[in-house]
């Protein structure tokens, strides 16, 4: 199969066209096809990701580690700046110049915003962000967007609502930007202390995307999907806020049946208090099936950045 995709690195949603993005939803639909005619396990196998998370992680780092072991390829993984020689005082760039010596491609999560955008300009191998502390995290944004068009068929004419954490969720921040090529309405519910930046309301005015502000929790009772999140308590530096706010909000089960629509219920993982484990029996609760798809996305994402060809089916 022949695809064009003009992109080395993943580093923010803003690289992506319209164009880009409908690649990105049918390789990956593509590659899950060839896993089930079993014409995968072999595509990166010369090839050696270097998994580069220099802040914790689990889901991000699995499922980009399977994803490049399904593919066939290698990886090779440091976890924590303990664990790095960036804790002996190496710049990032540094550690970066080195990496390229080691891998064909890396994933790298830092907790300093604009990272990994340093990384890309230190080395000629393809980086992908996996999250840069409160700036973005595009493949959380390319799966959740993926999900959205499994799960619902189509992206465009959705009303979208976006719950908790708006000021410091880099998964929304990214979705958000992304959501901005598809004609959509958007739900903001959240404190008015963790409400969405301005810089995010300004985009969507000027893309004309219609969109709400509101703390009233049952506003997502008439949108499409719901979109959870927690109260980041490593992004605030005030505690006494942090403990103020991190009950805000708790989605149910009896919460999502009063939806007036049959709601599709999102969560990026990990939560804490705010979507209760009864919510999980629902058949519209669909953040499990998000990680599955997660790797799906990040399988394509490593095909792509390296311009493999696809075999025919």
């Amino acid at each position: 199969m022949k695809y064009e995709f003009p992109h080395k690195d993943i580093i923010d949603p803003d690289q992506f066209t319209k164009k880009d993005l409908e690649t990105i939803l049918t390789i990956t639909d593509y590659v899950v096809e060839l896993q089930k005619a079993k014409k995968i396990n072999h595509l990166l196998s010369d090839y050696l990701m270097a998994s580069l998370f220099f802040e914790s992680s689990t889901r991000t780092r699995l499922s980009f580690e399977t994803a490049m072991l399904r593919l066939g390829g290698k990886v090779i993984s440091t976890v924590g700046f303990q664990f790095s020689s960036i804790s002996k005082g190496e710049t990032l760039y540094d550690t970066m110049k080195m990496i390229e010596a080691y891998a064909d491609i890396a994933v790298i999560r830092h907790p300093v915003e604009g990272s990994s955008r340093i990384a890309a300009s230190a080395i000629d191998i393809p980086i992908i962000n996996a999250g840069d502390g409160a700036g973005h995290h595009p493949t959380q944004a390319l799966l959740d967007l993926y999900t959205i068009y499994k799960e619902k068929k189509s992206i465009d004419n959705l009303r979208i609502a976006f719950i908790g954490d708006l000021k410091f969720s880099r998964t929304i921040h990214s979705l958000v930007k992304l959501l901005t090529h598809y004609n959509v309405e958007i739900v903001f519910i959240s404190p008015v202390d963790l409400a969405i930046p301005e810089m995010y309301r300004k985009e969507l005015k000027k893309k004309n995307i219609e969109f709400e502000e509101t703390e009233d929790l049952k506003a997502f009772w008439d949108c499409d999907v719901a979109y959870v999140t927690r109260i980041q308590e490593e992004r605030f530096v005030d505690r006494e806020e942090y403990e103020r706010l991190k009950n805000s909000y708790v989605v149910n089960k009896a919460m999502v049946l009063a939806s007036k629509k049959n709601t599709m219920i999102m969560h990026p993982l990990p939560r804490v208090n705010e979507l209760s484990t009864d919510v999980d029996s629902l058949p519209n609760a669909v953040y499990f099936k998000q990680a599955k798809y997660g790797v799906d996305v990040r399988m394509a994402l490593l095909i792509l950045c390296l311009q493999v060809e696809l075999p025919d089916l």
